[in-house]
């Protein structure tokens, strides 16, 4: 498998400017920094309820999906989205922050559960299926002391990344697209070690 066989490249956050940049929209961050590169923009698509932009690959398109029915119903936008364009459940990549692993840590896996994660719940929901690629985003644990970690949870993902944090999160979203570039050229498994060595603090 390549990034060419991902036709569907989801970052799950929540709509609107109030969310706008806060850890929980690490994904959103990611396909918007991929947009600018490739200077596309987003439109949005009710059928889809989300954000779409399109990406050239070639003859063929790569879509980038931002959902807009906030994070607890994600899974309804990528449903939508998988049968409108007739995509295999293979052929889709979900990017989801992670407040269980480091500012900067990367980990890829082809299937799983959701981990407690709300819009990782809904996906499962939706699709019926586990089965699918995602690319968990470390925010960092909202406390050091595990007890305090549910009570502080909601306000740390929704909360914006300090200065000193952003920095390091600049260097993540990059990080994670050369990951997906070293997918495109060297293929699936080479990607995945790359993505899951990385650290920002060896950046």
């Amino acid at each position: 498998m390549s990034l060419s066989d991902f036709r569907l490249l989801v970052g799950l956050g929540n709509p609107g400017s109030k969310y706008e940049s806060t850890r929980h929209n690490i994904g959103f961050m990611v396909l918007k920094k991929l947009a600018y590169r490739d200077s596309v923009s987003f439109s949005l698509n009710k059928k889809l309820y989300g954000q779409l932009a399109d990406i050239r690959n070639g003859s063929q398109k790569r879509r980038l999906l931002m959902p807009t029915t906030y994070m607890n119903n994600s899974g309804r936008s990528i449903n939508a989205a998988m049968k409108w364009f007739d995509l295999d459940i293979h052929q889709i990549l979900v990017l989801v922050d992670d407040m269980d692993l480091p500012l900067g840590k990367l980990r890829f896996r082809e299937e799983g559960g959701s981990g407690g994660h709300n819009g990782m719940k809904s996906i499962i929901s939706e699709l019926g299926r586990k089965d699918f690629c995602r690319l968990r985003i470390g925010i960092g644990p909202p406390s050091e002391i595990a007890s305090n970690r549910k009570d502080q949870a909601v306000n740390h993902v929704l909360g914006r990344f300090t200065k000193k944090e952003s920095t390091k999160v600049d260097i993540v979203l990059d990080k994670v697209i050369r990951g997906l570039e070293v997918i495109e050229e060297f293929g699936l498994k080479k990607g995945i070690t790359f993505l899951n060595s990385s650290n920002a603090d060896q950046l």
